[in-house]
């Protein structure tokens, strides 16, 4: 464990008002060292986002591999069957109209795989972490917008498209989910998924915290504006 992380963990819980634990994703070249393996059946990538703020564990390439579309993003080549699965897949979300004819062409991904992945609670990891993701509130969202200092890359669907856009140099970004990961994870409704490149996080997490303070100096004051409104807000 590192303390420095479990520190950062607390930090941003309470500033983006988690209720679950930020997750941290490692991609690593071997096992990690003490960390247990999934147990396996997983159902989609997502699965092992929302199984990670509750422990952490590893899990090998092939284990991913139940998701098509995860597997794809994760920068899986789509051979053999697993191409024959996700060629099925994208042609039966065509004929929906879920996707576009060509859209799943856009989908961010990685370049290479990597050969083991480990997820964990922030900071329970032997491992700095690549990448960090948090379920939260739009409120949160607003936050985050805030201590990013410009644009923030927003996806939809697929859900986890949101690693490989930090990846692939993205120093934070939100994603709004998609329908399978709103059943595979049991986000709820009300929450989205925001994400901060693991090397960006201290940096972060202090822009975070100043954003904080100054939302609290400025929501005392409009309240106090508010009350003194001689027509008050009738909704």
């Amino acid at each position: 464990m590192s303390p420095d992380l479990l520190a950062l963990a607390q930090q941003l819980t309470a500033d983006l008002d988690l209720d679950r634990p930020p997750v941290q994703i490692s991609y690593l070249e071997a096992p990690p060292n003490g960390v247990a393996r999934h147990p396996g059946g997983a159902p989609s990538v997502c699965t092992f986002f929302a199984e990670g703020t509750r422990g952490p564990f590893y899990a090998d390439l092939a284990e991913h591999e139940a998701c098509e579309v995860g597997a794809f993003v994760l920068g899986v080549a789509p051979a053999g069957d697993l191409g024959t699965r996700l060629m099925g897949t994208v042609g039966m979300f065509q004929k929906a109209g879920y996707l576009a004819p060509g859209e799943e062409a856009s989908i961010p991904r990685n370049a290479t795989p990597p050969k083991f992945v480990a997820y964990g609670p922030l900071g329970t990891l032997p491992s700095a972490p690549t990448s960090v993701l948090m379920f939260a509130r739009p409120r949160s969202a607003m936050f985050l917008l805030e201590a990013a200092h410009g644009a923030v890359p927003m996806n939809g669907r697929p859900m986890c498209a949101i690693v490989p856009t930090l990846n692939r140099g993205a120093p934070v970004a939100m994603s709004i989910g998609c329908i399978g990961s709103r059943i595979y994870t049991e986000m709820g409704d009300e929450r989205m998924v925001l994400g901060v490149r693991g090397d960006h996080l201290e940096g972060f997490a202090k822009d975070l915290r100043r954003v904080r303070e100054a939302n609290s100096a400025v929501g005392d004051e409009n309240t106090r504006r508010r009350k003194a409104a001689k027509r008050p807000f009738k909704a």
